[in-house]
């Protein structure tokens, strides 16, 4: 499992809010809680595309 610098996470927004993101070392994700989506990270990249982005279920 790889882990996201925190100075690039300092940085990144989600594409939709323009709202920091939060780092799921766990699933390998950065969720952006006001958009309700997840970004997948493949290989150790953020892939911050919309149609990439799971919608969160309602308990997450």
């Amino acid at each position: 499992m790889t882990d996201i610098d925190p100075k690039l996470l300092e940085v990144l927004v989600c594409p939709q809010s323009r709202t920091p993101l939060r780092y799921d070392r766990v699933k390998q994700e950065l969720v952006s809680p006001q958009a309700r989506l997840a970004y997948p990270i493949r290989e150790g990249v953020p892939i911050l595309l919309i149609d990439e982005a799971r919608e969160l279920a309602a308990d997450e």
